[in-house]
């Protein structure tokens, strides 16, 4: 029976992929990056990423409080980001987007890692809407390299002196104003509207005018997911969620009990 419901959940997805294929809106989470190696941002795995002090240590107000702990604990929890390499459920949504402008039909991604995976897969039309890892700024405001515009690349940035003995006189700062290099990426206590490369109008666009909603690997625990359900709901638009272990957040997404790296692929063998 299991299966059954299997194979049906899947030739049920793959059919909505081909009924509403004008404008595909994939909305991801940390389950897709498990198989790259990358632990889950919640949850009960001792590794997860958020799972002690999230709220104490992923905000702005700790980064001024104690910058030097905020950037041990931030690298210590995603240095792993940096290393991790693309899996095949990144591949296979470039392939689905790649099939899907091919034919004229819109695509997009919303993501919430900052693990750069769907980047360095190769994903043209993709929303990083909590930041990225690759990425640092500015702390300063007012400085070109710091919010609401300005980035870094974080190959560019050295910090071999602050890992090797953690302190306020090695932490990272600014080339063009020595303010403290921060991290770009949102944290608890910001909004999605700080910086433009989080992207929120376009993402708000995608769910007003997606016309099928996948959502894998998230455990609808942020506000950009609660986003996308309301509009669901309002609009009556196929949705699935495809998660090994989750559990769809309402009757109006469908759930595809499997791990995304192994379906898929086999989704975009069938519609490729």
């Amino acid at each position: 029976r299991t299966h059954q419901g299997f194979c049906e959940a899947m030739t049920g997805l793959i059919e909505d992929l081909r009924t509403f294929g004008s404008h595909p809106v994939f909305i991801t989470g940390a389950g897709i990056s498990v198989a790259s190696g990358i632990p889950t941002f919640r949850g009960s795995d001792p590794d997860a990423v958020w799972s002690k002090d999230v709220l104490e240590m992923g905000t702005y107000r700790f980064f001024r409080q104690d910058p030097v702990a905020q950037w041990s604990w931030y690298l210590s929890r995603f240095q792993s980001c940096l290393d991790a390499r693309p899996n095949p459920a990144h591949v296979a949504v470039t392939n689905l987007e790649t099939h899907c402008l091919s034919k004229g039909s819109l695509f997009t991604v919303v993501t919430q890692n900052v693990d750069g995976l769907h980047h360095t897969a190769g994903t043209k039309n993709l929303i990083e809407i909590h930041g990225a890892a690759r990425k640092v700024r500015c702390s300063s405001n007012t400085c070109k390299w710091g919010a609401p515009g300005g980035w870094l690349a974080r190959q560019d940035i050295m910090f071999a002196a602050f890992l090797s003995k953690p302190c306020i006189a090695t932490l990272p700062v600014c080339p063009e104003c020595n303010s403290l290099l921060r991290p770009h990426v949102l944290w608890f206590d910001e909004a999605y509207t700080d910086h433009v490369n989080y992207k929120v109008g376009a993402a708000q666009d995608a769910f007003v005018n997606g016309s099928v909603f996948i959502f894998v690997g998230t455990s609808f625990s942020v506000g950009i997911t609660e986003l996308v359900l309301d509009f669901i709901h309002m609009r009556g638009t196929p949705a699935w969620l495809i998660d090994p272990m989750g559990r769809s957040p309402s009757s109006s997404v469908k759930l595809l009990k499997a791990p995304s790296e192994i379906v898929l692929p086999e989704i975009a063998r069938a519609l490729v």
